[in-house]
């Protein structure tokens, strides 16, 4: 109720995300806890719905882990949504086939293309993959390492001269850069895989202009 007074949403979690996230260790968990049910998502559903002028996400548990596992380590269910849909789309008298629940999918990354789809059509809305984002912002960061190894040893001296300053390898703001880019990559393969590609009808976004560049006394691409 404070959150509706606000126009701000709440994200309702139920059960357990498997695996570890922030020094939260649930690797052991009873799997069982690892599947909401129909009528649990519905309790909350019903409980939320009450609230005036209320908007509410529901991140239920059907199989959901946290980091990246071996294939086959990791058991999505994405039809518990389905189930969930229909079982409360029944419960408050709703057309067959609607879609009552706006559902998160916890522990995205990693996740096979075939479940993430199935679980957009079930009426997920939002998948957090921040597993992946840190590994393709570290990975940015390595590549640009490997590239520019030579380059980031000493402050002078490279390659191209033993006289020449290396300042625009080692700023910071390079290998960042680089993280960046690489975390982009990853940003619209997600946003591909999600179907959220061009469906605003703004177009193609404008290359960005302020970052650096050759022009700014930054790597040439």
């Amino acid at each position: 109720e404070r959150m509706a007074k606000i126009n701000c949403g709440l994200e309702m979690e139920l059960g357990i995300t498997g695996g570890e996230e922030d020094g939260v260790n649930n690797e052991d968990a009873n799997p069982e806890d690892l599947y909401s049910t129909p009528e649990e998502i519905f309790q909350v559903y019903d409980a939320l719905s009450k609230v005036p002028n209320g908007f509410f996400t529901i991140a239920a548990a059907f199989g959901n882990v946290h980091g990246v596992y071996q294939p086959g380590n990791v058991k999505l269910e994405p039809t518990i949504l389905d189930k969930a849909q229909k079982y409360i789309s029944e419960k408050i008298g709703a057309e067959e086939g609607s879609k009552p629940v706006s559902f998160v999918f916890h522990g995205g990354s990693g996740s096979d293309i075939k479940d993430i789809r199935e679980a957009v059509d079930y009426g997920v809305i939002k998948m957090n993959i921040d597993t992946d984002t840190q590994w393709s912002y570290w990975n940015g960061i390595r590549d640009f390492e490997a590239k520019y190894r030579d380059y980031l040893q000493t402050q002078i001296g490279n390659p191209d001269g033993k006289d020449k300053p290396n300042k625009k390898y080692y700023d910071p703001r390079a290998c960042i850069r680089s993280a960046e880019d690489s975390t982009v990559k990853r940003m619209e393969q997600c946003f591909e895989d999600l179907r959220c590609v061009n469906v605003l009808g703004l177009g193609p976004p404008d290359t960005p202009k302020n970052v650096m560049g050759p022009r700014r006394g930054g790597l040439p691409s």
